[in-house]
């Protein structure tokens, strides 16, 4: 039987190499990145996909996640705990960020109805008050969305209308994920402007 003490003690030399790794990352040395990521990345890949039970979003999400500790590095304090619990914080909040996410686009589907998209009629031929008003933000949004750069277009339309994450559109489309991501993120912000003129 193990003795706690030196489990203990096993533990907190752990956090203390992985501390020194963030310092090091902090100073750009992209090899204590690789040890970092070696060390950490198959527990925050097993915490993501109990989350989100889905092997490809758990994988963006640890990513996501090694990316952030990248480019934060420098505003890591180990007195405020460890760098393990830091990104295992990390990747439970973009895991629940993806689930958030899921519900809103499956709300956005449910309610995109064929009446909303305006390509059905009623079956007296009369549109009701709603119907009308469904009607013409849908056209708004389809008038919107087709003012936006092709690329933009593109990516907005794989990932709400054919279902892809990030990361598969990335793959689809040979570009780099941040490419995608910054695509997405501005088509998003133009369309919310654009549609916001004719609410």
């Amino acid at each position: 039987m193990s003795d706690p003490a030196d489990a203990a003690a096993a533990l907190a030399e752990q956090n203390r190499q992985d501390a020194a790794l963030m310092e090091r990352m902090a100073r750009g040395d992209r090899a204590a990145f690789g040890e970092l990521y070696d060390r950490l990345s198959r527990p925050l890949y097993t915490t993501a996909l109990r989350i989100l039970n889905d092997a490809r979003e758990a994988e963006d999400v640890v990513q996501d996640v090694f990316l952030a500790l990248w480019e934060k590095a420098a505003d890591y304090e180990f007195m405020r705990g460890s760098a393990f619990s830091w990104a295992v914080t990390l990747t439970r909040n973009r895991a629940i960020d993806r689930i958030r996410m899921r519900r809103r686009r499956s709300d956005l589907l449910a309610r995109s109805t064929p009446q909303d998209l305006g390509y059905a009629e009623t079956t007296d031929g009369a549109d009701s008050a709603d119907s009308l008003i469904s009607t013409e933000r849908a056209k708004h949004v389809r008038s919107a969305l087709a003012t936006l750069p092709a690329e933009q277009q593109e990516a907005l339309k794989l990932a709400f209308f054919s279902g892809l994450t990030q990361q598969e559109i990335a793959e689809q489309l040979r570009e780099p994920l941040g490419t995608i991501k910054a695509r997405i993120r501005r088509g998003l912000l133009k369309l919310r402007d654009s549609v916001a003129l004719h609410a």
